[in-house]
C-alpha cells in the first residue's frame, strides 16, 4: 500500500517534469541571451583584454624611446588591417592586442631594434548598432560596461511605445547572426544590433 509520503513525493515529480517541459517548449521558440559574456570580449584574471580587433576599431601603437615607430589613432581598414613603417600592412583582424604587439615586436627585433618595447592601446572600439523604439536609432561607439538600458540612453532613450520586454540582440561573432532575447541589463558589444520592438498593448 503506498503511503502519503510517497503519494505527495509522486506528485512533486510530476510537477518538476511538467514546469521544465514547458520552460523548454518556451525558450525553444526565440533563444535567450546565455549569461553576460561574449567570447569575442573577455577579460583574464589579469585584467588583459582578449577583445578581437576588426574593421572600425581605433588604436595606437607605441615603441618606447622610439618616436619614429609611433602611430597615433589608426583606424582598422574595412579588410582589418593596418600599415605600419618597416613592417608594411598587417592584417590584425580577429587579433587581440597581446597578439598584435607580439607581431610587432618581433618584427622590429633584429633588423631594426635590439630589444624594441611595443604597447598597443585601443583608442576607440568599433560601434554597436541599436534600431527600433528609441528617440535616436543608428550606430554609436561602443563603451566598456554597455548594456541595453545604457544603449537605449545613448540612442535618446526608449520610445513610449517601447516594449522593454521584446528586446533582442543580433551577436557580432554569432556566425549564424540569430536574433537572441534579451533584458536590459544585458551586455552589449562591438559590432552587435539591438532592436526595441513596438508595445501594441
Amino acid at each position: 500500500m503506498i503511503s502519503l509520503r510517497q503519494i505527495l513525493a509522486l506528485l512533486c515529480l510530476c510537477a518538476g517534469l511538467v514546469t521544465g517541459q514547458v520552460a523548454s517548449a518556451q525558450s525553444a521558440d526565440v533563444p535567450a541571451l546565455q549569461g553576460n559574456e561574449d567570447r569575442n570580449f573577455q577579460f583574464t584574471p589579469s585584467g588583459l583584454s582578449v577583445y578581437k580587433l576588426a574593421a572600425g576599431d581605433v588604436i595606437s601603437i607605441r615603441v618606447l624611446g622610439e618616436d619614429d615607430l609611433n602611430r597615433e589613432k589608426i583606424r582598422l581598414t574595412d579588410a582589418g588591417s593596418i600599415s605600419y613603417p618597416a613592417l608594411g600592412e598587417i592584417r590584425v583582424m580577429n587579433m587581440t592586442i597581446g597578439d598584435l604587439e607580439k607581431i610587432i615586436t618581433d618584427g622590429l627585433r633584429g633588423r631594426f631594434l635590439v630589444n624594441p618595447k611595443v604597447s598597443v592601446q585601443i583608442d576607440e572600439y568599433r560601434p554597436f548598432y541599436i534600431n527600433g523604439m528609441v528617440d535616436k536609432p543608428g550606430g554609436y561607439p561602443f563603451q566598456p560596461g554597455l548594456t541595453v538600458r545604457k544603449a537605449a540612453s545613448l540612442a535618446g532613450g526608449f520610445k513610449e511605445r517601447a516594449s522593454v520586454n521584446k528586446v533582442f540582440i543580433i551577436r557580432e561573432s554569432d556566425p549564424a547572426q540569430r536574433s537572441q532575447n534579451a533584458s536590459l541589463n544585458s551586455p552589449v558589444y562591438p559590432g552587435d544590433i539591438v532592436t526595441v520592438e513596438e508595445s501594441f498593448f
